[in-house]
């Protein structure tokens, strides 16, 4: 079979989708998948390796994704979980570091806004939050706090008559190089209790820096903030962030939505490896003929299926309200490892070019190292599960 006699186009499943998953959305929902899959192959699929090689963020990106509004699915556009975990597992199969952006603004900073600022103040932030005329950062770990930040989070808050004055810095904000705003979580000196606080990123004593080196999430524009004797008027405190308990309401969704990022990027690695397997010949033939080859391969879609099945229950049970934050920690670990593999398979069947980002596949593997990292490490998350199923904590 030579190159000419391949339509990479119509491959069978093309989707990946090798268990229907999809039929479960309703038609409204396909429609919208649709939709959203057309976007990313036009604005999006296009420009990723170019963005992630210069390290720069394309900001005339946002326009275009405010029009298409993809943000608040579930709790603005009345779409269920399900729903909204597959278009992000789509986003980021486009590309990571533009699923990541969305996941920091929505899924961190908004619900952050979502689930612990009071009707008041999200009637205040909300619609600017939505139409992403306001971009947030979401600033929880620290330079010395990223498994430990519940207990040992450094950023300091003190009340001062009607405003709160924060002090400290914060480390791998995403978006926080021109982010508006950014959600910071401090320790109140008064009670130690964790506390969440919107900030005018453009307020005197803020500043960011953007982190340098990176290779992951190149394009994501990650940063160092100091905060130094920042004034926080007492309404842009958040209502209901009074402890890390709340804080976690946040986390748990949020850690589903990485979760589906895994999926997303195993989707990834197969669609690229399949695709040069298919048009790269050796030995007089396709490598896609080779027994090895196609075994990688099922490797790579058999650990993204199982991974999707488990997401899609998860799902299903925060539809439900029913999901639990083991689940979440599980889900997270789980994915996460299977994705490492996938990933590391697919750019071992592309060898040499499997280390170049002209093939894409170098970016592909790069950027699940960080999905790997945040939302909790393989290790806390592991943790979390082991202490749900056996009651004892062997977190130290």
């Amino acid at each position: 079979m030579s190159k000419a006699d391949i339509d990479i186009k119509n491959l069978p499943y093309a989707d990946g989708d090798f268990f229907a998953f999809e039929q479960l959305l309703s038609g409204k929902e396909r429609d919208r998948l649709a939709e959203v899959r057309e976007f990313l192959a036009r604005e999006v699929k296009p420009i990723a390796v170019d963005c992630w090689n210069r390290g720069e963020f394309p900001m005339d990106l946002i326009p275009k994704l405010a029009e298409i509004d993809l943000v608040s699915p579930v709790r603005r556009q009345g779409y269920s979980n399900l729903f909204a975990g597959i278009m992000h597992a789509e986003a980021t199969r486009a590309d990571t570091s533009i699923a990541t952006f969305m996941g920091v603004h929505d899924g961190l900073f908004t619900g952050s806004i979502e689930a612990l600022a009071s009707q008041e103040q999200q009637d205040a932030w909300l619609p600017d939050i939505y139409s992403l005329k306001k971009i947030g950062a979401f600033g929880l770990t620290e330079p010395l706090g990223g498994s430990d930040v519940a207990g040992g989070t450094r950023t300091t808050a003190r009340r001062e008559g009607d405003s709160w004055i924060l002090n400290g810095a914060k480390r791998w904000i995403g978006n926080a190089t021109f982010s508006d705003w950014v959600v910071i979580y401090a320790r109140d000196l008064a009670d130690n209790q964790v506390k969440g606080f919107l900030v005018d990123t453009k307020t005197e004593g803020y500043r960011a820096t953007k982190i340098e080196n990176k290779i992951s999430l190149r394009t994501v524009q990650n940063a160092d903030i100091t905060l130094e004797n920042v004034v926080v008027p007492e309404f842009f405190k958040l209502a209901n962030a009074n402890s890390f308990r709340d804080t976690n309401k946040v986390l748990k969704v949020t850690r589903l939505a990485v979760a589906w990022q895994a999926v997303g990027q195993q989707l990834a690695a197969f669609d690229v490896a399949r695709r040069y397997a298919v048009e790269r010949s050796q030995f007089g033939r396709p490598i896609a003929s080779f027994q090895l080859v196609q075994h990688q391969l099922v490797q790579i879609l058999g650990n993204a299926v199982s991974s999707m099945g488990m997401m899609v229950r998860l799902s299903q049970l925060e539809d439900l309200g029913q999901a639990k934050d083991e689940q979440s920690a599980l889900a997270k670990a789980f994915t996460t490892a299977r994705m490492r593999e996938s990933v590391a398979l697919g750019r071992g069947i592309l060898g040499g070019n499997g280390i170049v980002t002209d093939y894409e596949m170098a970016k592909v593997f790069s950027d699940a190292e960080a999905i790997y990292s945040y939302e909790g490490t393989h290790e806390i998350n592991t943790l979390v599960t082991g202490r749900a199923i056996t009651g004892i904590s062997a977190i130290v």
